[in-house]
């Protein structure tokens, strides 16, 4: 079996979809507004400042691909030298989550709405609240609202180390959230407590239950850590992953994506705390797995930078990521190919702190199915999974049941 790399630049959407309306994210633009607010100078911190500086990017195709998914141009130069093939995809499925964007990839969109809580104070069913506390034998609950996790943090964490009762929250996506101390609540203790959510939320069509556990003294200095748990419905079908256990393959999830999947088809896990981290980890493992998939999730792009409305972050983000791709480059072997792409959006220019429904970017870099990868415009793609059945074909796997492989070279 030959070896493919995903690698998902949480929340980097290239524009609007044609239905971004229905969710009031008509002009959103992930990619572009940041591309424009460095060159107005808008983006300029201690780390950074001026136009956006990602030539590694460029040169396998990412500004490329931004070309056929918005209204106008950007200032950056697009055509010069691409070396991998590009283009965008359409999400067909609902929503703008975390799980259907990644089950689209791989051959499962998610044609239902997952169940969402009100955007209201008191937003969770009391029933679900008074079997927590049964349940999960704790004394009381905090939050019970939409928040930011860094927000929700200033705001109820001191009062959570008083009290004990942990932080529950959600956003605009099918999610429950819990937030806790990692010492003085115990990490064992939230995961357990999120093994009862998740029970709970199940009947509510709820997607997912985090584990949001924190350190830190006081709300100037709390600080979310690495030991989040995704408890994740399990995908409802088959997906490339299986399709790869399947012919006896190895898929390795690097960072959040075994959650994800809900640990289906993954055959290890390995973690760590920031891009930079998963970076690391994603080369130590090219250099120890030769066959099958490699996926990885930059999670810093929407949890640190596009969630919190950080522009000056998240161009920093890209700019540490862009210097990692030589890096990447220098350990492909003969039959690899890579494949960068996204979720969903999360505009930090965008009112509010919620995903954005945007097109997300499609580029294949390396060598695919014996020749290289040509430099070509793929055009818009009418599903995410056309890209985990061009994965599939390159694997060797039988078709996907969603998809159409893209022609590369």
């Amino acid at each position: 079996m030959n070896r493919a790399i995903i690698i998902i630049l949480d929340s980097l959407g290239l524009g609007a979809s044609a239905d971004a309306g229905k969710y009031g994210d008509q002009n959103a633009d992930t990619f572009g507004h940041i591309v424009e607010a460095c060159e107005a100078g808008l983006a300029n911190n201690e780390q950074r400042n001026g136009s956006l500086k990602i030539p590694n990017l460029l040169r396998w195709g990412l500004g490329a691909a931004s070309v056929g998914s918005r209204k106008h141009s950007l200032p950056l130069k697009t055509h010069f030298n691409v070396e991998g093939a590009y283009g965008h995809a359409v999400e067909v499925s609902s929503g703008k989550d975390t799980p259907s964007g990644h089950w689209e990839i791989c051959g499962l969109p998610v044609p239902f709405e997952w169940g969402t809580f009100p955007e209201q104070d008191n937003c969770f069913p009391a029933q679900l609240m008074q079997d927590l506390l049964a349940q999960g034998n704790i004394a009381g609950t905090l939050a019970n609202k939409h928040s930011s996790g860094t927000e929700v943090l200033v705001e109820y964490g001191e009062e959570h180390m008083r009290t004990g009762f942990p932080i529950c929250y959600t956003s605009a996506d099918s999610v429950f959230q819990i937030a806790a101390h990692e010492n003085t609540f115990g990490l064992e203790k939230l995961y357990a407590l999120c093994e009862v959510a998740k029970k709970l939320v199940d009947p509510l069509n709820v997607t997912r239950v985090i584990a949001r556990p924190f350190t830190g003294t006081c709300g100037a200095d709390f600080e979310r850590t690495a030991n989040r748990r995704d408890l994740t419905t399990p995908p409802t079908g088959p997906t490339l992953l299986d399709h790869i256990q399947d012919q006896q393959g190895t898929v390795v999830s690097v960072g959040k994506v075994g959650d994800i999947f809900a640990h289906k088809g993954v055959t290890y896990t390995v973690k760590a705390a920031s891009n930079n981290g998963l970076v690391d980890q994603l080369l130590d493992q090219m250099d120890k797995v030769k066959e099958g998939l490699l996926f990885v999730n930059l999670v810093d792009f929407d949890s640190k930078y596009g969630h919190r409305r950080d522009v000056a972050g998240y161009a920093n983000a890209l700019e540490e990521f862009d210097a990692r791709l030589p890096e990447i480059e220098a350990r492909l072997e003969q039959q690899d190919l890579v494949l960068l792409s996204a979720d969903h959006g999360c505009d930090p220019t965008w009112p509010g702190s919620h995903h954005t429904r945007e097109h997300v970017p499609v580029v294949f870099y390396g060598n695919h199915c014996g020749a290289p990868v040509q430099s070509v415009n793929l055009g818009e793609r009418a599903s995410f999974a056309d890209m985990g059945q061009t994965v599939a074909q390159h694997l060797g796997l039988v078709p996907l049941n969603y998809g159409t492989a893209c022609e590369l070279n």
